[in-house]
């Protein structure tokens, strides 16, 4: 087995969202060199050799097990697919991302592709500043000092200032940070299915709505119109308490919550279903449960055509559902969409997934998660 290496890498960027960049950068390096063990704070740097808008840089520890020449080629490989184009001419010039080795281990390399440690280090305070904060005491095992001493002796004066942006050194940490995600969508839309692959995925606390218990259900689908109040009440009875019991009790062994519904809902799909009279006062004791409940940091909806969820609830077979039919399903979207003009705007993701297959699909699950990570970004803007 090949034994970890511990790398350190300089990141920057002063074009489009910076910080995105920096971030989905960390992302695809913790992918596809190694785990990302530290991310340093981030700076506002002035450009260095050229003029332009300011710098956001950081620096980061990883563990690989790659060569230092296929690091250098992943690196590149990154740069291109976050759209860096290097250009033939010479100089520095502005770029969306720049990623750079500035240790392997102590291991001193010359060649025309590579040079390590990074030869302008000990020249550059947007390096050295962000490099003590996750390496302060590492050597230079050329001239023998560390990051400490560099960073006190460097004839660079730049002024340089800490932001206040947190970077995460993966998904993971991400997530936990978001600490409550609810997925949400019509029937059919693949809510439960995405919401255990992302419990499975970054170890989360799943909370699943148990409505296949509801003795109702079968007979609202065979007569709505007799069957509706006592089943909106007996839904809303249900996941109060449930909602109640999951989110109140915080699991020590988990890093947040995920659930495939929120108890507004239950209020959503009311208004498609109940007579006036019996929505004005079903509302009534819904308001008074909403107060209580705790809210998702992000609420995700997962947009499906009508198509495609009759497709889908054919496919999973349910026989209540059999009796489910297009202008049913078009309502409850509506009920959705109705609902989320008035929700915080910031807490909102809605995804539109009719084209994507994300239990089967690899990539198309990938999409989702990137979608979700953006947006959880944006969130702490």
């Amino acid at each position: 087995m090949t034994e970890s290496q511990t790398v350190y890498f300089s990141i920057g960027s002063n074009l489009g969202q910076k910080r995105n960049n920096l971030q989905k950068a960390i992302f695809m390096i913790g992918e596809r060199i190694g785990d990302v063990t530290a991310v340093s704070s981030v700076y506002n740097t002035p450009s260095w050799g050229f003029e332009s808008d300011d710098f956001y840089n950081v620096c980061l520890e990883a563990q690989t097990t790659l060569k230092p020449a296929e690091v250098l080629e992943q690196l590149l490989a990154i740069e291109k697919q976050l759209g860096r184009e290097r250009s033939l001419e010479s100089g520095y010039q502005s770029r969306n991302i720049d990623l750079d080795i500035i240790y392997y281990e102590t291991l001193v390399v010359d060649t025309d592709q590579l040079t390590l440690p990074h030869p302008r280090m000990a020249e550059r305070k947007f390096v050295l500043k962000p490099l003590a904060d996750i390496a302060p005491q590492f050597y230079h095992p050329i001239v023998n000092k560390d990051t400490r001493n560099l960073l006190q002796e460097t004839r660079d004066k730049s002024e340089i200032t800490k932001l206040p942006i947190k970077l995460f050194k993966n998904k993971m940490e991400l997530f936990s940070d978001v600490q409550f995600l609810a997925i949400e969508g019509n029937i059919g839309a693949g809510k439960t299915s995405l919401a255990t692959k992302i419990s499975e995925d970054f170890n989360a606390k799943l909370i699943l709505e148990r409505f296949a218990e509801n003795p109702f259900l079968p007979n609202f689908y065979k007569d709505k119109s007799r069957y509706a109040f006592p089943l909106e009440m007996s839904f809303l009875a249900d996941r109060y308490q449930q909602y109640m019991d999951d989110t109140n009790q915080f699991d020590l062994f988990k890093n947040f919550m995920v659930s495939d519904y929120d108890i507004f809902k239950s209020l959503i799909f009311a208004k498609v279903t109940l007579q006036k009279d019996e929505f004005d006062l079903y509302r009534k004791i819904f308001n008074f449960m909403y107060k209580e409940v705790k809210k998702p940091r992000i609420y995700v909806y997962l947009y499906q055509t009508t198509e495609r969820l009759l497709e889908q609830i054919k496919m999973r077979g349910r026989d209540y559902e059999m009796g489910i039919d297009a202008q049913y399903l078009e309502k409850i979207n509506r009920g959705y969409l109705n609902f989320l003009r008035t929700y915080p705007q910031q807490n909102q993701l809605i995804m539109d997934v009719s084209e994507l297959d994300f239990v089967n699909k690899k990539t198309d699950y990938k999409t989702i998660l990137e979608s979700i990570s953006s947006f959880a970004l944006q969130q702490r803007d």
